[in-house]
């Protein structure tokens, strides 16, 4: 292998990790209305279990459970 070669197989190997750190690096950043998006759905999910968690602990709505299943 002449040093052209070995000079060549390092900037390309430069380059590759360069890129490649690049590419790591931006892997798990999500767009901030992305982001956003996801956070008002977590918000309306939770206000919806908050919703449905009071319906089944109300009272009346244990008691026709109960009777619908005499």
């Amino acid at each position: 292998m002449g040093p052209f070669e070995i000079a060549a197989l390092a900037i390309i190997g430069g380059i590759g990790l360069s890129a490649f750190k690049v590419y790591h690096d931006n892997k798990g950043k999500a767009g901030s209305a992305e982001l956003d998006q996801l956070r008002a759905e977590q918000e309306k999910l939770k206000q919806r279990i908050a919703t449905l968690e009071s319906i089944v602990t109300d009272k009346s709505y244990q008691l026709k459970e109960q009777i619908n299943r005499l």
